[in-house]
């Protein structure tokens, strides 16, 4: 193909790189050569994120850095962080165009119109005012793809910016969920991973449901694994923990936000539940698959973060049955409600207390691993190999590693987790 070559860097979330794998099949399909970004390209297209302040950095950088490479290419910025920072980014060198999320489905477009015109172009519409929804999902690796089902979020957590950048809530149809998992199906995809802001609220727009929708793309042949990524605890029903252990497609794997065990804390947040509704949550998911593995996310150093907020935090995950937890520090975001607040936590603090949150979750991981040991699970092979052995996920997405052998690479296979090892990755044999 000798078309204009074009590299993608995505950063952020799962939501970004399928998006990402959407814009790359329409440049493909309209000749442009696809290359890796750290390539020569004529072309180059970031898809931000600016969920903290630490990911606008890496935005920026990312673009200094395909500029330096490339002084002569072409750079176009979408996503988040454009949303919110078009004018600072539109005066960077080598910044051609900056499109908000609204306007990204049609990139090729706006590129068509800078070819003609020569002009710089800013297209981003207000993100609170963002009420169209376009699928998609990724081809990027061999064994799994990212379903994009959802979009925005009307919860309005204090600490959160992405009702401003991504909108209200909205998501496709059942209807075209289930043609677009067609789709992917005629693939060698296996797994597919439900993404989106908050998957959760599914279908409101539509007088649909997650349920109702989880009951459907479990009948499609084709696909063998899904996943359900990030589900708010008080959208993850009765109904829907009963489901997942009679699916023969669904995995018994839950990410969960619970952002804080302290319930005054959860206020300050803005969240929809106490504590008690996570526990409970946890419990019945536990009570009905016993080895399902459950993540959740803590925000550390929330602004009026007392000691005594975060010891109940600390010994109200100690005794809750998660698998592990993902430690985030609060990161202030202009113009979101938090932001205002007093009572700011220090650096070193919010440091401190991110350890020891480290710390526990991996004893929650080794001890959910070790309950695991003698098992036997079903493993999706990938096909990265390191140092010769081949890894892959089991059902409840415990990493496992074994000697590589090529016919094992996306398939799926009954194995006994055997042993840790230093990195803590599971042995298994085949």
């Amino acid at each position: 193909m000798n078309g204009p070559k074009i590299a993608f860097q995505t950063l952020g979330c799962k939501l970004n790189f399928s998006e990402t794998s959407d814009m790359s099949r329409k440049f493909r399909d309209n000749g442009y050569k696809i290359v890796a970004y750290k390539d020569e390209f004529d072309y180059f297209v970031l898809n931000s994120c600016t969920v903290t302040k630490q990911a606008d950095k890496k935005c920026r950088a990312a673009i200094r850095q395909a500029h330096k490479r490339n002084p002569k290419a072409f750079l176009v910025v979408t996503g988040c962080f454009s949303q919110l920072k078009a004018d600072e980014l539109i005066i960077m060198d080598g910044v051609e165009i900056v499109l908000g999320n609204a306007e990204k489905p049609d990139i090729l477009k706006y590129i068509g119109e800078h070819i003609i015109s020569k002009n710089k172009i800013i297209a981003v519409e207000a993100g609170k005012s963002i009420n169209s929804f376009y699928p998609s999902y990724s081809f990027g690796d061999r064994t799994r793809s990212f379903l994009k089902i959802q979009d925005g979020c009307d919860y309005f957590c204090s600490y959160c910016i992405i009702p401003t950048v991504r909108g209200r809530s909205r998501s496709d149809t059942i209807a075209n969920t289930v043609k677009n998992v067609t789709e992917v199906a005629k693939t060698s995809i296996k797994e597919i991973i439900l993404t989106g802001v908050n998957i959760g609220d599914f279908g409101r727009n539509n007088n649909e449901s997650f349920l109702e929708l989880i009951t459907e793309l479990d009948k499609i042949h084709g696909i063998e694994r899904f996943r359900i990524s990030s589900i708010e605890p008080d959208l993850l029903n009765d109904d829907i923990i009963k489901f997942i252990p009679q699916s023969d497609k669904f995995l018994p794997h839950f990410h969960i936000p619970l952002q804080s065990g302290s319930d005054v804390i959860l206020k300050a947040m803005n969240r929809k539940y106490k504590r008690e509704v996570f526990y409970d949550r946890v419990a019945k998911i536990k009570t009905a698959m016993p080895n399902a593995c459950i993540a959740a996310d803590i925000i550390v150093g929330f602004p009026g973060e007392t000691d005594r907020d975060f010891v109940d935090t600390f010994e109200f995950l100690k005794r809750v049955d998660v698998s592990y937890v993902h430690v985030f520090s609060y990161s202030e975001r202009p113009g979101t409600n938090a932001a205002k607040l007093e009572n700011k936590v220090p650096t070193e603090i919010i440091k401190s207390r991110s350890k020891s949150l480290h710390e526990l979750s991996t004893k929650k991981k080794l001890e959910f691993y070790r309950n695991n040991i003698m098992q036997k699970c079903r493993v999706l092979f990938e096909s990265n190999v390191d140092d010769g052995y081949i890894y892959g996920f089991t059902e409840n997405y415990i990493r496992v590693k074994t000697p590589y052998r090529q016919d094992l690479i996306n398939n799926i296979i009954t194995v006994k987790l055997l042993d840790l090892d230093e990195k803590n990755i599971i042995f298994v044999n085949q």
